[in-house]
């Protein structure tokens, strides 16, 4: 199977290697927009910049050409994905119009609204704007890049309401030490997927503020009830938000050391703003950029989400750390059965 992965960040770069190392011999190329960037990763046989340390399998294939020529040449694979950030995925999805392969993203979010006045999209929305007629599918489910990347055992979720999609992900990337679910609730995997940000930050928050493990329960509990709430009004089936893409990315996230957006909400709790945090991390946080879409795309729907509105006030710096825990304990008392409650 011929893959090609666009974008060589740590999640493009772990899943090329993943499918390089696949015993089914799959040819993986890997491109990245940064000439120098590959020069280098193909000189030192790694990806210094996000998986320092973890060698590139000798037969991965580097490329860096020109996006535009790039594109002309993509009929020759099975599968493109795509590992760019959501803000990203517009752009490479409007450059794919033509392309006739099955196409995969990995982001996950919602990218950011156009104005106030409206809401972001999930990648699915995206791409029937820019590309509606390829057939597309999105890769996700619990899973930090350098795990992913060492060989440690993962399960992910391939998501496409095309079967040829799902089939051609679970043939890329099922192995010896990846296992992948398919699934077609494209919208329940994406919701899961982005939202699990903005609430990871919230649990990264109580932690750094020892406020302990029964606080930490409630606290993705009820985020897990907020993830619901949203993906049931956008069309998602309940049973997605308790497997891989629903429940195991949250829990990941929310308490793996490993997680960027819990990193975030550590370094707010010790006081840093959140330019600090952000900069301290040096890669994309997904949640910081996507969590007041994700509160504008609730409130399009008359969709409560607490925690969620609280995360965006304390990134804007509405509220301060403590404040935050304040707004969500001083709320009242709700009948848990609704998904009302904190």
């Amino acid at each position: 199977m011929k893959i090609i992965v666009l974008g060589a960040g740590a999640w493009g770069t772990a899943l090329a290697i993943s499918a390089a190392h696949n015993p089914q011999r799959h040819e993986v190329t890997l491109w990245g927009r940064s000439v120098q960037q590959m020069q280098y990763m193909q000189q030192q046989h790694e990806n210094a910049a996000y998986l320092p340390g973890i060698a590139l399998p000798d037969g991965l294939k580097l490329n860096s050409q020109a996006l535009p020529e790039l594109v002309s040449q993509l009929q020759r694979y099975d599968l493109v994905v795509l590992g760019s950030p959501m803000s990203g995925l517009r752009g490479l999805l409007t450059h794919l119009q033509n392309c006739s392969a099955p196409v995969a993203w990995l982001c996950k979010g919602f990218e950011a609204a156009v104005q106030e006045s409206s809401y972001g999209l999930l990648g699915h929305e995206v791409q029937g704007q820019v590309a509606s007629h390829l057939r597309t599918g999105v890769l996700s489910g619990p899973s930090f890049a350098q795990e992913v990347a060492l060989g440690k055992p993962t399960a992910l979720v391939a998501a496409s309401a095309d079967g040829v999609v799902r089939d051609a992900l679970v043939q890329a990337f099922h192995g010896p030490t990846l296992r992948v679910y398919a699934n077609d609730d494209v919208v329940g995997v994406e919701v899961g997927g982005a939202v699990k940000n903005v609430l990871a930050i919230a649990t990264g928050l109580c932690d750094g503020l020892q406020l302990g493990l029964n606080a930490r329960a409630a606290l993705i509990t009820r985020g897990l009830s907020e993830i619901m709430r949203l993906g049931l009004a956008l069309g998602a089936r309940a049973e997605t938000f308790m497997g891989l893409s629903g429940l195991g990315d949250l829990v990941l996230t929310a308490t793996g050391d490993l997680s960027r957006n819990r990193r975030v909400g550590l370094a707010l709790a010790q006081g840093k703003t959140l330019q600090q945090a952000v900069n301290e991390l040096g890669h994309v946080a997904e949640g910081v950029y996507c969590a007041r879409t994700v509160v504008q795309r609730a409130k399009s729907l008359g969709i409560d989400m607490p925690i969620s509105q609280c995360v965006v006030e304390l990134l804007d710096g509405r509220l301060q750390p403590a404040q935050a825990v304040a707004a969500l304990m001083g709320r009242g008392p709700a009948a848990e059965v609704h998904g009302t409650a904190f």
